[in-house]
């Protein structure tokens, strides 16, 4: 089976509060080394994601990278908050206040440099904020030009660390500026820099209405990270992997095998209800179990049924695969 790597958003063993109880569900209040400790309950998951200013920060950053080592974990991925704080509400790189995009610009610098204090060599630039909630609200050209610029700085800041652009059709904003993975690609051709390319979270690949496979397909070697989740397609749920689109996600596996993707494969699931523990361990089997599937199958038997288009033949693959009857 495929060699994988498994890295995990903080979130899956921590309170998960949501807008309704902002406290969390969970009993326990889990303090970042707890939440560390619990990582390790699973024992495939090697690498952590953590989120500029929430998990490290220059006070604490020796203090962070000790618990790290203490636990045997790598920084897979660290985040900029853009958007957790209210002065990012009308934008980070888009702001109509050059002071607030100037910030947000320095804010991914910051983080470039605490990423590479820690071994990591990517950032993972969301920008939830930018975009707009209604008509008339933004120059779209102007915020366009905007993100261009505010990236090319950033990639120029440290070419030894990759810059990612993650996207989102919704959410904080009603509509973001950076949606689908074809936008996102188009947008990394106009920045035109090595160390720019994309995080591609399934579950934002599902609610902006594309199909997983052909999003993974779309972003091609620029894909550099992925986050595994799942959800009803209607919003970004978070949910364990495997929970509803068991084909799709069998097919997503094949093309970020087919793609040469080879990085951590990042749970980025919120289990508001559910032991954050056992939701990443099942998360975790359903990917590999995917793997062990598409290994059953044939890839040569998967490239015969795509190349003959027959929707038929792609039925009886997956149902005697799956259900193990003819």
């Amino acid at each position: 089976m495929k060699n994988l790597r498994f890295g995990t958003c903080l979130p899956v063993f921590g309170q998960c509060a949501d807008r309704y109880v902002q406290s969390g569900y969970k009993e326990e209040n889990f303090t970042m080394r707890q939440m560390f400790e619990r990582v390790t309950k699973v024992p495939d998951i090697t690498g952590v994601e953590l989120v500029g200013n929430w998990h490290i920060n220059d006070e604490n950053f020796t203090e962070v990278s000790g618990m790290l080592k203490d636990c045997g974990l790598n920084v897979c991925m660290v985040v900029p908050d853009l958007w957790t704080q209210g002065k990012w509400g009308s934008g980070t790189f888009t702001s109509k206040d050059g002071k607030i995009r100037r910030e947000a610009i320095e804010e991914v610098k910051k983080c470039m440099d605490w990423a590479a204090s820690v071994g990591c060599d990517m950032v993972d630039v969301w920008l939830g904020q930018d975009g707009f909630d209604y008509p008339f609200q933004m120059d779209y050209q102007e915020a366009w030009q905007q993100i261009i610029e505010g990236l090319r700085e950033c990639c120029d800041y440290r070419k030894d660390v990759n810059v990612l652009l993650e996207y989102k059709l919704k959410e904080p904003r009603t509509r973001l500026f950076i949606t689908t993975a074809g936008k996102t690609r188009f947008l990394i051709n106009e920045v035109d820099r090595d160390n720019l390319g994309i995080l591609c979270d399934l579950g934002h690949a599902q609610a902006a209405g594309e199909n997983m496979a052909d999003g993974i397909a779309t972003c091609g070697e620029l894909l550099q990270a992925i986050h595994i989740n799942d959800n009803y397609t209607l919003w970004d749920d978070d949910m364990m992997v495997g929970s509803l689109h068991t084909i799709e996600s069998i097919e997503a596996m094949y093309w970020l095998d087919r793609v040469g993707y080879d990085y951590y494969y990042t749970l980025d699931v919120f289990p508001y209800r559910e032991d954050g523990i056992r939701a990443a361990q099942e998360s975790i089997d359903w990917v590999k179990g995917y793997y062990e599937l598409i290994d059953r199958i044939g890839k040569e038997r998967i490239e015969q049924v795509i190349k003959g288009g027959d929707a038929t033949e792609m039925s009886k693959m997956m149902r005697e695969a799956i259900l193990g009857v003819r």
